[in-house]
């Protein structure tokens, strides 16, 4: 595959742009993903001041995140796309205003009610943004070496965003005000607007002007919709609730349909090639499954670290901070030493058996505990072992999409992540409260001591289900990745006009027309 149809938008006229401009470009669309990464742990810190501020009770607590995933994860699919129809630059800038303008909304409001809706048009532009800024990435990076440094820092973001949220929302609520954790939103996005407008550069269109697939967009909203909603659902009101099952029921329906409907459209959402290759389906998998695990891991060891030992919110967010140094640090060695040697086939499942490794180490965690020997060793092996899997999932999973689809592509990434913390969020929430309850049953009179060891003893449960989902991961991407240099068998040809999407998976470096 060393030349495409000359018909195909996989050309890549920034190729040529100064290394400079491409490089702030970087920085531009790592501001915008910390801040849609962050801001789904960073108001978790300042949910307890806001009930106190606005009087809402502890049911109607969860809807501040609640609000945010469902509208965040069931438009991703579709904001990737639009970002397709009308240009990555206007896209990106459409949803940064958005999202500083629903913030600042937030940051503002006098009511539970107001609180709740900002928080879902927040969702709604981060579903525009997120995909849109890793097209950007993909589609600006393009020579090999450079790209594979690109993506190790876009991944780290990605798998460090939510412990830097609990740092910075542990020092907003203390230091300032719970709606600084809003506000700061605000600052984050002038700065990358600014940025868009001098260094994100307007790729001129091709070719005849795309379609949106409107059928095709109401039902993967609708399935992704049902499908978060089920999930928190069963978080909130437990496993055995008619109205989760029946949500997740409809989501897989909805799904089929989709499926079925895209195999059919003219101009579908999601051409099916682009998730059926071998190596993106692997990392589509991959980031779901690393999605699951890694929100255990902050939920959870966040409780520990404030429930059990005490610790305040900033010093809660500090004791992430190795976690975060070793996965930039993973990051950039494996994008640019391991990965172009080894692949992702053999980096991937690595990465998360480290991971897995790390979560078991936390399952030895008593009601004390030393930080330095107890739990800075495991923190350091996840982030090293996050810091393997996810700049070489995100990586693959863009590598060969045609130009016309990268938009749906990287969303695809977001969507994955979404839906992976939204399972693991309520798989473990649920299987950690059954353990705490039935430790509860077998140990009384339930002393202040034995709620204290069935916390713990809960918090040990979900690493070990967490340790569970990344040893499946490891096995299931180990066999589905391609062998570097196999070919897919019966692939169609790069840009052919079957499906839109030019099967560059295999090659080592994102084809440019010439």
């Amino acid at each position: 595959m060393s030349q495409t149809n000359p018909s195909s938008t996989t050309a890549a006229p920034d190729a040529g742009a100064p290394s400079s401009r491409r490089w702030w470009t970087l920085v531009t669309v790592a501001l915008a993903q910390l801040m849609v990464v962050l801001d789904s742990t960073v108001v978790n810190i300042a949910l307890p001041s806001a009930q106190a501020d606005l009087g809402f009770s502890n049911a109607d607590r969860q809807w501040i995140v609640t609000a945010y995933s469902l509208a965040f994860g069931s438009l991703l699919l579709f904001g990737g796309r639009v970002s397709d129809l009308i240009g990555r630059k206007r896209a990106f800038i459409i949803g940064l205003i958005g999202f500083a303008g629903a913030s600042a909304l937030g940051g503002a409001a006098g009511t539970f009610e107001l609180l709740v809706g900002a928080r879902a048009l927040q969702g709604a532009f981060g579903a525009l943004l997120a995909p849109t800024a890793l097209a950007v990435l993909t589609t600006t990076f393009t020579v090999p070496k450079e790209r594979a440094r690109a993506f190790g820092i876009f991944g780290a973001i990605a798998g460090a965003g939510g412990a830097v949220g609990l740092l910075l929302g542990g020092v907003l609520t203390e230091q300032l005000d719970w709606r600084w954790n809003l506000y700061i939103n605000v600052v984050i996005a002038l700065v990358a607007v600014v940025g868009a407008v001098l260094f994100v550069t307007t790729v001129p269109r091709t070719g005849p002007r795309p379609k949106l697939d409107v059928p095709g967009t109401i039902l993967v909203s609708a399935a992704l919709f049902s499908i978060v909603y089920g999930f928190s659902n069963a978080e909130s009101e437990g496993w055995d609730s008619p109205l989760s099952w029946g949500f997740l029921a409809a989501g897989g329906i909805l799904l089929i349909a989709f499926v079925i409907w895209q195999r059919r459209a003219t101009h579908p959402l999601l051409p099916l090639p682009i998730v059926l290759d071998r190596n993106r389906g692997a990392s589509y998998s991959a980031i779901l499954i690393a999605g699951a695990g890694m929100f255990g891991i902050f939920l959870f060891v966040t409780y520990y670290l404030q429930s059990t030992l005490k610790f305040t919110p900033i010093q809660t967010g500090l004791g992430f901070l190795p976690m975060i140094v070793m996965l930039v640090l993973a990051a950039q060695l494996s994008t640019n030493i391991f990965v172009p040697r080894f692949g992702p086939k053999v980096m991937v499942p690595i990465g998360m058996t480290i991971a897995g490794s790390g979560m078991l180490y936390l399952t030895h965690l008593g009601v004390t505990a030393n930080y330095a020997v107890d739990l800075l060793p495991p923190l350091m092996i996840l982030g090293f072992g996050m810091g393997s899997t996810m700049p070489a999932a995100i990586q693959t999973a863009t590598l060969g999409v045609d130009r016309r689809f990268a938009g749906v592509a990287s969303a695809m990434v977001n969507t994955s992540q979404q839906v992976g913390g939204s399972i693991g969020t309520a798989l473990l929430n649920t299987l950690a409260a059954t353990a705490a309850a039935d430790y509860l049953a077998s140990h009384l009179p339930p002393t202040p001591q034995v709620a204290a060891e069935a916390a713990v003893h809960s918090y040990a449960t979900a690493y070990w289900w967490g340790a569970a989902f990344f040893a499946f991961g490891a096995v299931l991407t180990a066999f589905l990745y391609r062998r570097r240099g196999a070919t897919q068998a019966g692939a169609a040809p790069a840009g052919s006009a079957g499906d839109g999407v030019a099967d560059t998976s295999t090659a080592p470096e994102p084809v440019v027309a010439h």
